[in-house]
């Protein structure tokens, strides 16, 4: 290979703080993700004796209340499950959809690039990336009662109790929550709906009076009522009836083509599996459009490039060297032959939250729920009282590619949500939160773990690199020889690991030692709202564990 860049210009030395997040162990059930109050409230739902998808799911609905720009009710996501006694792994895709009138020429092409997670060429408007016409079918409702369905212990109703309550007192606004209002205020502003929720009276909080006053809280009455309408007449109801009329309503009266015929007829996806056996375990992903397939064959190519590195110590150089080497080849593929139009063998955001659970029995989930973007579409329906997606900035806008824009169709996303079992019994349920760095972010914190023998908390702490883009981003804290040797055949940029922007993505992950049966809770260092609960006891308001 030829080189690069022959030199690396790292970045002026700031001012660094020492971050360093203990993991939580326990002989209890965890559950960790990415907001503390969500986890929380899953740990609740174990101390009480039900399961990890009950406790899941109960979290899932939280943090739709708690970081709503995240994720929630509005967006779609994957789930993987693993029996704590039998190792079966099931996998449900409740992504987003669609509409099936949609006619891929509302989204032409104007040059240039939409400068976004995707960097695909721009749109007209970037109608694809914000507003109604981003806004595809949602599935995280009815992806939760199908879970709960097949595998829970408590009801709907029940799932939701923690959430309304939350609704109930507001959205708390501190430094870290106003800086996610601050980062997307001016867009927000052009939907009265989002605007009525996130700007009140027009504007942002000021830092004063958020340092001086202590939380602000913005009301979310319509939102409570949304959930309220969940909790007596089931998930459904998002689907069909008022409260769908009133969705669809504000999304047609806005621009958009979907219909309530598309709400009504979305279902939710099980699916097959796909597993590789790698560094002692079986590595399981979801088969379909996600980035568990793009992971798997990441992981069968690191598996053959393992014994000629030194793992005698922390990853050196040899090592970045090959994870930047199998990703960049991984997404060369993955951009270019996998789609909904690619066949149903090859299927497969910084906005995004994933949460791990493992429970008294062993059982574990992963999952991954999404907007898409920070707050999606920027689109809240006024009758909800929550955000869209913009699940339509998945496709790609170019015609006649496998995940081209098409009706009635799944784009291609990059959530990864994985399982991994030794000897047959769930030890490892890992995912993140980070866009096209997702995947990446989970193969390195797996080799980590698996190739380099560390626990949880120092293969969270073990700097990464992302190689999902042109430019290989190296973590300044990684070693000083990194970065060089990567530059001989790679353009890379030395960047700093910060709370915003996030360069390498966010992770959750919990694991069990099957021989002693205690379970460890970790969550991003860099990511101030995270945190992992246990189900020991019912929660005390405004404490955790492991933060």
């Amino acid at each position: 290979m030829s080189a690069r860049n022959t030199t690396v210009a790292r970045p002026a030395q700031p001012v660094r703080w020492q971050v360093h997040r203990p993991a939580t162990v326990s002989a209890h059930g965890l559950v960790a993700c990415q907001n503390w109050l969500a986890a929380e409230a899953g740990a609740a739902v174990l101390a009480r004796g039900h399961n990890a998808v009950d406790a899941a799911v109960t979290t899932l609905l939280t943090l739709s209340v708690v970081e709503p720009w995240l994720s929630g009710v509005g967006g779609g996501g994957f789930l993987l499950r693993a029996d704590g006694t039998t190792g079966a792994v099931d996998a449900l895709d409740f992504s987003m959809a669609a509409p099936a009138a949609l006619d891929p020429g509302r989204y032409p092409l104007v040059g240039g690039s939409d400068d976004d997670w995707f960097n695909w060429p721009a749109v007209k408007d970037g109608r694809n990336l914000v507003g109604p016409d981003s806004v595809c079918v949602p599935g995280a409702v009815a992806g939760m009662a199908a879970a709960l369905d097949r595998f829970g212990t408590i009801g709907f109703a029940d799932a939701l109790a923690p959430a309304i309550a939350q609704a109930e007192a507001g959205l708390a606004v501190d430094w870290f929550n106003l800086l996610q209002l601050g980062m997307d205020a001016a867009t927000l502003a052009r939907y009265p709906a989002s605007a009525a929720l996130f700007l009140p009276n027009g504007t942002l909080p000021t830092l004063t009076s958020v340092a001086e006053g202590g939380p602000i809280r913005l009301p979310m009455t319509q939102k409570r009522r949304s959930l309220e309408i969940l909790a007596e007449h089931g998930p459904r109801a998002f689907y069909q009836g008022p409260l769908a009329e009133g969705i669809v309503e504000d999304l047609r009266a806005a621009g958009s083509v979907l219909t309530l015929q598309d709400f009504a007829d979305y279902r939710a996806q099980w699916l097959d599996t796909k597993a590789l056996p790698y560094g002692g375990m079986t590595i399981h992903a979801a088969a379909g459009l996600n980035g568990g397939p793009s992971l798997i064959q990441a992981l069968d190519r690191l598996r053959a490039l393992m014994p000629g590195i030194d793992r005698s110590t922390v990853p050196g150089a040899d090592a970045a060297h090959a994870y930047a080497a199998v990703i960049r080849e991984t997404y060369e593929h993955r951009l270019t032959t996998m789609g909904h139009a690619a066949g149903p063998d090859t299927g497969g955001a910084d906005c995004t939250t994933h949460v791990s659970v493992v429970d008294r029995h062993g059982t574990m989930v992963a999952v991954t729920n999404t907007l898409l973007s920070r707050f999606g579409s920027k689109f809240a329906s006024a009758s909800g009282g929550f955000l869209l997606n913009n699940g339509m900035m998945w496709f790609d806008p170019r015609p006649g590619q496998p995940n081209s824009i098409a009706a009635g169709r799944r784009p291609l996303t990059n959530m990864t949500p994985v399982i991994g079992l030794r000897d047959g019994k769930p030890a490892l349920a890992i995912g993140a939160a980070g866009g096209r760095k997702i995947f990446p972010a989970v193969l390195q914190v797996l080799s980590h773990h698996l190739d380099f023998g560390m626990d949880l908390e120092a293969a969270f702490h073990q700097p990464r690199l992302d190689a999902s883009q042109p430019v290989v981003l190296v973590d300044a804290a990684a070693d000083a020889a990194i970065a060089p040797h990567l530059s001989r055949d790679f353009p890379v940029r030395v960047t700093e690991n910060t709370v915003y922007p996030v360069m390498f993505a966010i992770p959750s992950a919990v694991a069990r030692d099957p021989a002693t049966g205690l379970n460890t809770g970790m969550t991003h260092p860099m990511f101030p709202a995270a945190g992992v609960a246990e189900g020991t006891r019912p929660p005390v308001a405004g404490t955790t564990t492991g933060r």
